[in-house]
């Protein structure tokens, strides 16, 4: 979804690459050599030293380039104040942390600005795959530079769709599984990666048709709505209204199923046994 961009864009996608790479390099370092897992209040909600060290790398970049930018980090919440013109980097280190905690190799940085509210740049970076998805407004999106479009899947029967549950899913009937065994009834499948990010770059990049999720934070979510937009992909709140960030709730798809996996949403009967 190409459009005249702003300049400065492109700069601020090479800062957030270079921070992504910078992260990425520290989980890699780290990977399978744990000393520090802790929960951080929930039950399943991890955090690590790689998280943390991540995190500081991408802040020591981010403040060397752009010292006055406001940030929201997963494991520092919130740093600066949004100036004028409303730059806020929105950055989580390591999206997720249960799955590197445990070995499973689905994880990744990610790096989106927002500007007066809206995302204006993504880079999601995959280093265990070698995976550097990046776009900005106007100026397209990229995987390891090459352009990627979202697949042409107009039938939600034959759809690949991928979601998540949040950390909240014991306590709340708002669980997202009667959603998600529905879905599996209507669709070729849904998967479950444990990744915000990657889930949005796997839509971005053709890989998987459409994705939903609720419980989510701007840090997990932001530079992968860029992504997906850049790719021709569309994301919205389930009612196909604009994304709210903080409700935690987010529906991206190829646009060819936006309305179908949005009416699927909507009728999802209470958890039961589909026959």
């Amino acid at each position: 979804m190409t459009q005249n961009s702003d300049p400065d864009l492109a700069i601020f996608l090479d800062i957030a690459t270079e921070a992504a790479m910078t992260a990425g390099a520290i989980l890699q370092q780290y990977w399978g050599n744990l000393s520090q897992i802790e929960e951080k209040g929930r039950p399943g909600d991890l955090v690590t030293e790689a998280d943390l060290l991540a995190e500081k790398a991408i802040l020591d970049v981010l403040s060397r380039h752009l010292p006055d930018r406001a940030i929201l980090a997963e494991e520092s919440g919130q740093l600066g104040e949004v100036d004028a013109t409303d730059y806020l980097w929105a950055i989580d280190p390591l999206d997720g942390t249960t799955n590197y905690a445990h070995g499973y190799t689905a994880s990744a940085v990610s790096i989106g600005l927002l500007i007066k509210g809206i995302p204006a740049v993504g880079v999601v970076y995959d280093p265990f795959r070698q995976e550097l998805f990046r776009a900005a407004t106007g100026l397209g999106a990229t995987c390891n530079r090459r352009p990627i479009r979202v697949s042409e899947t107009e039938e939600l029967g034959k759809s690949l769709l991928v979601t998540g549950f949040a950390y909240d899913r014991r306590e709340t009937k708002d669980n997202n599984y009667a959603e998600f065994c529905y879905l599996t009834h209507l669709t070729q499948g849904v998967r479950r990666s444990g990744s915000a990010a990657l889930d949005l770059v796997n839509v971005a990049s053709g890989r998987l048709d459409g994705y939903w999720e609720r419980g989510l934070s701007p840090w997990d979510i932001v530079a992968g709505i860029v992504i997906v937009e850049e790719a021709g992909g569309k994301v919205s709140a389930y009612d196909r209204t604009p994304i709210d960030l903080a409700s935690g709730r987010i529906l991206a798809t190829n646009g060819k199923l936006h309305s179908s996996l949005s009416q699927a949403l909507k009728e999802t009967p209470a958890l039961k046994t589909w026959n």
